[in-house]
C-alpha cells in the first residue's frame, strides 16, 4: 500500500552522508533570520568575487543542483535511474538580456532535447521563456500594446527560438514543459504554448503548457485550453502546478492597485489543484499531465483516482513531479509503488544559478510545514539507521 512515512525507502538514494548533509541543511533554512542574511552575504560574496563557491557548491547546489554542466548530471540521472525514478534536466540560469545569451539559452535546451533523445532516463525537457526573451517585451505583448517595427523582429525571434526547440522536441519525441511564470507576462507564454502545441500536438503531447493553480483564473482557464484542444484535435499537454511567485504577485497587486490574481486561502488553492487533477484524468485520453507537487494530499488523491478509475500506474499520459533536494519521501515512494516520477534536475554554472538556489531556500522557509515535514522524516530516518 502506498504510503510515505517510509522513510527507508524515501531516503534509500542516500548515503549516511548525504542523510547528514540534508539534515543541517533543512536546519538552516527553516530558519527566516538566517536565509536572509545568508542571502545578502552569499550576493555580496559573488559580486565581490569573494571564494564561496566551493561552499556554495558542496552544499546547497549539492542538494538542489545536478551540476554544472549537462555532463555533470550524468551522476544524478544515474543515481535516480536506479529507484525508477526520471530525470527532467533544467537549465537554471536566470536575469539575462541580451540576443546572445537568450540564442544561447535556447541552444542549451536543445542539447537537452538530444541528451534525452538517446537516454530513456530524462522522459521531459523543460524552459522557460524569460530564459530566451527579454522580461519587459513579453510584458508588452501580454498587455496587448502595439510593438514597434524593431520589438516586432524581437518578438518573431524569440517565436523562432521557441519554435525551434519544440521542433527539436518533436522530431526526438521527447515532451518539453514551457514554465509558467508572472501573471503579467503569462498571457505572451500561453499563447506561445498553445501555438506549438497546435503545431506539434496532432499525435500526442510533446509540448506542456504549465497551469499555476494559485491563481483564481486557470482551472477555468485549463478548462478552455481542453475545449480548444479538441475544436482543433490535438492532444493538451498539462503540467499542474501550485505557483511560484505567491508574495511577488500579491505585492505588485498591491503597488499598483488591482485585484491580486491570488487564491485568497491555501485551501482554495488546494481545492483548484484537486479539480484541475480529476478533470485531467477523466479526459486522459486527450490530455497528458504532470502533477508537479510537493503536496502529500494532492499526490496520494492522484493515485487514488488513478486506481479509481482503472489507469495504469505506469501511464505515460501521467507522471509526478518533484524538484531534486526535495520531497523524497513523495518521489520514492511513488516510484517504488511503480508510478511514473521524474525529479527537476537544475543545472548550470554556481554564480548564475545562485536566484534559483535562493528562492529554493525561501520557499522552503515560507511553505507552512514544508520544511518541519522534511527535518522529521530525515531525523526520523536517521534514527532508524542510528546516527548521532
Amino acid at each position: 500500500m502506498l504510503s510515505f512515512d517510509n522513510t527507508e525507502i524515501s531516503f534509500s538514494g542516500k548515503s549516511n552522508k548525504d542523510l547528514n548533509r540534508s539534515y543541517w541543511l533543512f536546519k538552516m533554512v527553516s530558519n527566516r533570520t538566517f536565509v536572509s542574511i545568508g542571502k545578502s552575504l552569499t550576493t555580496f560574496a559573488i559580486q565581490t568575487h569573494l571564494p564561496i563557491k566551493g561552499l556554495i557548491k558542496a552544499t546547497i547546489f549539492k542538494q538542489f543542483c545536478g551540476g554544472e554542466t549537462i555532463e555533470e548530471c550524468d551522476k544524478a540521472i544515474k543515481e535516480l535511474a536506479k529507484f525508477n525514478i526520471g530525470t527532467i534536466l533544467d537549465y537554471s540560469v536566470e536575469g539575462k538580456e541580451s540576443e546572445i545569451d537568450f540564442d544561447a539559452c535556447s541552444a542549451e535546451t536543445i542539447a537537452t532535447i538530444a541528451k534525452a533523445k538517446n537516454d530513456k532516463s530524462i522522459p521531459f525537457c523543460v524552459f522557460k521563456v524569460t530564459g530566451m526573451a527579454r522580461f519587459d517585451l513579453l510584458e508588452k505583448v501580454s498587455s496587448k500594446i502595439a510593438l514597434s517595427a524593431p520589438e516586432n523582429l524581437e518578438f518573431e525571434r524569440i517565436q523562432n527560438r521557441v519554435n525551434a526547440i519544440c521542433k527539436a522536441a518533436n522530431i526526438a519525441g521527447v515532451p518539453v514543459f514551457i514554465d509558467a511564470e508572472e501573471s503579467w507576462i503569462q498571457e505572451a507564454i500561453d499563447e506561445l504554448a498553445n501555438q506549438m502545441m497546435v503545431l506539434y500536438n496532432k499525435e500526442k503531447a510533446i509540448v506542456y503548457n504549465t497551469y499555476q493553480l494559485y491563481r483564481k483564473d486557470r482551472l477555468p482557464y485549463l478548462k478552455k485550453s481542453f475545449e480548444v484542444a479538441q475544436q482543433l484535435n490535438y492532444f493538451l499537454g498539462a503540467k499542474l502546478v501550485r505557483g511560484a511567485y505567491m508574495e511577488k504577485e500579491r505585492n505588485r497587486a498591491i503597488e499598483k492597485d488591482y485585484p491580486s490574481p491570488i487564491q485568497e486561502t491555501k485551501e482554495n488553492t488546494d481545492a483548484d489543484y484537486d479539480s484541475a487533477v480529476e478533470f485531467c484524468t477523466e479526459n486522459i485520453s486527450r490530455i497528458a499531465i504532470c502533477a508537479g507537487t510537493h503536496n502529500e494530499n494532492s499526490s496520494m488523491k492522484l493515485a487514488d483516482l488513478m486506481q479509481k478509475k482503472s489507469i495504469p500506474s505506469d501511464t505515460k499520459n501521467i507522471y509526478f513531479s518533484q524538484l531534486l533536494g526535495m520531497s523524497d519521501h513523495i518521489s520514492f515512494n511513488l516510484a517504488n509503488a511503480n508510478f511514473n516520477v521524474a525529479k527537476y534536475v537544475p543545472y548550470g554554472p554556481v554564480n548564475e544559478v545562485l536566484p534559483y538556489l535562493i528562492r529554493r531556500a525561501q520557499e522552503n522557509t515560507s511553505v507552512k510545514g514544508q520544511t518541519g515535514r522534511e527535518l522529521n522524516l530525515i531525523m526520523k530516518e536517521k534514527a532508524r539507521r542510528n546516527l548521532k
